[in-house]
């Protein structure tokens, strides 16, 4: 059962204290070769806290699932472990990603927008889930979602490019330029920046939300994000054939970003800000801490799905020299070691910046920025500035 009201509305200050608490522990018992530790301060704490305050508002927009959501869950996730298993895709998952075609109806529109200049790109997005999957019906259901968008920032001469994913709850054109410094990429390190929007957020919202507890439109999710992905990155080199690209993700965009730099060959770069690495670890933790026991159960039984569409079960194409992770020593969201850990050490410990703050504290964190306009100089897809 969900916990008491009165234990979600203490939830966030009960958590963040008993944070504060274990932070002064490791703090104090540190060891050199361990995460590192930032030292415990009210600022640390007060970014914990706001982590926890999300944590909480996502808990309110998205309830449990009833007693019978819950049921066709679990025969669903029953079904796709049969179904993946016979495949070979569980040990094997990079069968399950299939390539996707270049796509043919790709509309660009000129806009201006708070005295600025960019482009809105669509195309039908042509993903389905393979014959026999169990949740293919009710993916197809979601019509808002058929088509793909993305906002661009194109120089009139060729550049190379940058394609920015984005995090849970975003996809939004007020939004997502501002959290990416889209404007500073694109005028300050002469890039082509795209913001392309993710299954089911933004103008592709249609009622469910991804992620979420529904364990198969997650996996439905994941991999039409990662073809959408594959069609922009395969229609900008049919614009611009030499052109360098990287990946630039957020979060659940973390996570989308380092599959497709796991699945496409010759991408300068990856870069992965405070990324999700196993979707339903994640919403298993979370319910868990919700005091959602069934839920939590149920996301335990899935766990082999959630390792499928996890760049842990991929090696990663992308350069060594163009690997790189940033992510905050106290995110409640994405726990530094449960998942960007894990992704670090697969990725064979490329160079990471870890910043003393939450899940969104990257924003206002001045060596993350610089952290990122470096990869991009060291990665050449940028010039030294």
């Amino acid at each position: 059962m969900p916990a008491n009201p009165m234990t979600h509305m203490l939830g966030p200050f009960t958590r963040t204290g008993g944070f504060y608490a274990r932070s002064w522990g490791s703090y104090l018992d540190r060891q050199p070769d361990e995460l590192p530790v930032a030292r415990p301060t009210i600022a640390l704490a007060a970014q914990a806290f706001r982590d926890e305050i999300l944590l909480a508002g996502f808990s309110l927009l998205r309830r449990a699932p009833d007693a019978e959501t819950l049921e066709r869950i679990d025969t669903e996730v029953l079904a796709a472990q049969e179904f993946y298993g016979a495949k070979g895709w569980l040990d094997n998952p990079e069968g399950f990603f299939a390539p996707p075609p270049l796509p043919t109806d790709v509309t660009v529109k000129r806009v201006r927008s708070m005295g600025r200049n960019y482009e809105r790109l669509s195309f039908d997005s042509d993903y389905e889930p393979h014959d026999g999957e169990p949740g293919r019906e009710r993916w197809h259901s979601y019509t808002g979602n058929n088509r793909e968008y993305a906002l661009m920032f194109r120089h009139q001469r060729p550049r190379p490019w940058l394609i920015c994913i984005h995090g849970a709850e975003m996809g939004r054109a007020a939004l997502d330029p501002m959290l990416f410094h889209a404007w500073h990429l694109y005028r300050d390190l002469d890039l082509n920046v795209v913001l392309p929007v993710l299954p089911l957020h933004g103008p592709r919202a249609s009622g469910p939300k991804f992620p979420s507890e529904d364990v198969l439109d997650d996996v439905h999710g994941a991999a039409q994000a990662v073809w959408d992905i594959r069609r922009l990155i395969a229609w900008i080199r049919g614009q611009q054939p030499d052109a360098a690209i990287g990946v630039n993700g957020i979060s659940l965009g973390g996570l989308i970003s380092s599959l497709v730099a796991s699945l496409d060959d010759g991408l300068a770069c990856a870069i992965l800000g405070v990324p999700a690495v196993d979707l339903v670890n994640l919403v298993g933790r979370h319910a868990g801490l919700s005091g959602h026991a069934a839920l939590r159960h149920t996301m335990h039984s899935a766990e082999p799905l959630g390792r499928m569409i996890s760049p842990l079960a991929l090696t990663p194409r992308v350069p060594e020299k163009g690997r790189f992770i940033y992510a905050g020593l106290a995110d409640r969201l994405v726990h530094p070691r449960d998942q960007v850990t894990r992704l670090w050490e697969h990725w064979g410990k490329p160079e990471i910046q870890w910043y003393p703050g939450g899940h969104t504290g990257f924003f206002g964190s001045r060596p993350v920025q610089r952290f990122i306009d470096d990869a991009l100089v060291q990665s050449g897809l940028a010039d030294q500035r």
